[in-house]
């Protein structure tokens, strides 16, 4: 776990977990940039819509809720 902390580019993970981290990284800090050739990685990995569904869903929840924290000065 604190390798993936570290670095998860090249922490000893599963390849549908390392694609699912990139695309949640490009997501996150670039989301106009995302296309569906993104997920094209995610599906070539093996995973299933649903799952690349889920990943989307709690990136963006975890960004908007960290986002009202620090425009509110609060710790979640």
């Amino acid at each position: 776990m604190q390798r993936v902390l570290e670095d998860w580019k090249t922490a000893p993970i599963d390849e549908r977990l390392r694609a699912a981290l990139g695309f949640i990284e490009k997501l996150t800090l670039d989301p106009a940039a995302v296309t569906a050739a993104d997920v094209a990685p995610l599906r070539a990995a093996g995973l299933p819509d649903e799952a690349i569904e889920d990943a989307i869903h709690a990136s963006v929840l975890f960004t908007i809720y960290d986002r009202m924290a620090d425009t509110l000065e609060f710790d979640i």
